[in-house]
């Protein structure tokens, strides 16, 4: 099949999407199945390649995954195993969960392989700060050809340990390496991210002892085992977000069954300062969110992306696109990626006005600033959108690439569009089921 999607804009998106289990929360519980010694189930699971590729890294170890009904997946890890490193590296470029995968093999085998890791480029993704805690737990890292050695002869100890900045993966790394290390383990300045929370509550499930202090602090009390979990993880609030951007963008009316207001809020009040309007459904067992753009003019508005329970980065990308239909200047200074507006100048193509700034043009001076990122955007509106030929470079600039050309007016041809299928479950279908003219 061609990875170019042919899109044919200018009309409302209107109708249902459903979005199921968070991708960032779901990989993440994959992995801590390989701390278990029992079976663990996960429910309302996305089809995405994230969770194909994370599934191929479990099987390459040894963990049996298979699906049950309705987005049910099983994990059996009995058989936990050593993987070879050729094995291991058809995975290095595909994805980051590699690196997590490190405290729970420790854990369970006493070895991890760490082979090159992908993910989206948007700026510096270091794993220094991974192994240096790895390294302050007792794990010994060991750099070869094809990739980092890691083991840990006297096994894995509780550590003190303080994040320079609430890095959501750092924080990852430390819950799983630490529930099973001996002693007691506290993080400060630590991601609260819905997702981490409910990853805790996946390890808490597992028999893990973890305490969420104030000022970010989590303190993590190591046990000798852990079992297996039942959970439904909470539903994707960035692809929730993703479908109200585009509602507003094209003018549409999309309803989110499954999208939670708590996980959302932030992202709700600047939708309804721009002027959209939403309705929360709670409806038991089948609620979500409807977003619509009520007709006349969107307001224009300044926000910064910051971690949780700031306005979370991968909300800007789509949401650009809305606030280019905006009356007057909006400013968008992104804190948390030094590289995310790179998929403005697409957007210029296309006839949006947007300048981005190596200045923070915020109310707060963040890390980026004076070393040189263009990392602060202003966007002029109501500008008219028209098609283009567009490459995806990423999975959330992707599908603001795909909300413009849906917004504008003609016909674009969008290239590298399997990006999207990283993240977004069964996109295509659903953007049919919106009323969009789309085909391969």
């Amino acid at each position: 099949m061609s990875d170019v999607l042919v899109v044919n804009g200018g009309a409302p998106l209107r109708g249902e999407v459903r979005v199921r289990g968070a991708k960032n929360l779901v990989s993440k519980a994959m992995v801590a199945t390989v701390l278990g010694d029992g079976i663990s189930r996960m429910y309302d699971v996305p089809k995405i390649r994230d969770v194909d590729v994370v599934r191929g890294l479990l099987e390459l170890h040894g963990v049996k995954v298979s699906y049950g009904p309705e987005g049910e997946l099983v994990f059996d890890p009995s058989n936990v195993e050593r993987a070879g490193v050729d094995e291991i590296n058809v995975h290095a470029g595909s994805s980051r969960i590699p690196i997590l995968l490190c405290g729970p093999l420790l854990h369970r085998l006493g070895h991890a392989f760490i082979p090159e890791l992908g993910g989206c480029n948007i700026g510096g993704r270091p794993i220094d700060f991974h192994l240096e805690a790895l390294r302050r737990f007792g794990a010994i890292v060991e750099k070869a050809p094809e990739g980092l050695h890691l083991s840990a002869p006297d096994g894995l100890h509780g550590i003190k340990f303080q994040l320079d900045y609430p890095s959501v993966g750092a924080t990852e790394q430390i819950l799983l390496a630490a529930v099973m290390a001996k002693g007691v383990t506290e993080l400060s300045n630590a991601a609260v991210e819905p997702e981490i929370i409910d990853l805790i509550c996946v390890l808490q499930k597992m028999g893990a002892i973890i305490r969420v202090h104030t000022n970010r602090v989590i303190e993590i009390e190591g046990v000798a085992r852990l079992g297996g979990f039942s959970h439904r993880p909470i539903p994707d609030r960035i692809e929730a977000a993703s479908w109200a951007s585009a509602a507003l963008a094209t003018k549409g009316n999309i309803f989110v069954r499954g999208a939670r207001q708590a996980d959302m809020m932030t992202y709700l009040n600047t939708f309804r300062s721009i002027g959209g309007e939403f309705e929360v459904d709670d409806s038991p067992g089948g609620g979500g969110i409807r977003f619509w753009h009520p007709g006349g003019d969107l307001k224009a508005v300044a926000l910064e992306t910051d971690v949780h329970p700031g306005f979370m980065t991968d909300w800007q990308q789509p949401l650009v696109v809305a606030l280019s239909q905006a009356n007057g200047l909006s400013v968008v200074h992104e804190t948390v990626y030094e590289k995310r507006f790179g998929y403005t100048a697409a957007l210029n193509q296309m006839g949006a006005n947007i300048q981005v700034f190596q200045e923070c043009l915020g109310g707060t001076p963040c890390r980026f600033g004076r070393m040189g990122f263009r990392h602060s955007a202003v966007i002029a509106g109501p500008a008219k959108l028209h098609a283009t030929d567009l490459i995806i470079p990423d999975l959330r600039a992707g599908f603001s690439h795909l909300i413009a050309a849906l917004a504008a007016e003609g016909k674009s041809n969008v290239h590298g569009v399997d990006l999207i299928n990283r993240g977004y479950e069964d996109f295509e279908a659903k953007l049919t089921g919106l009323g969009a003219d789309i085909a391969r």
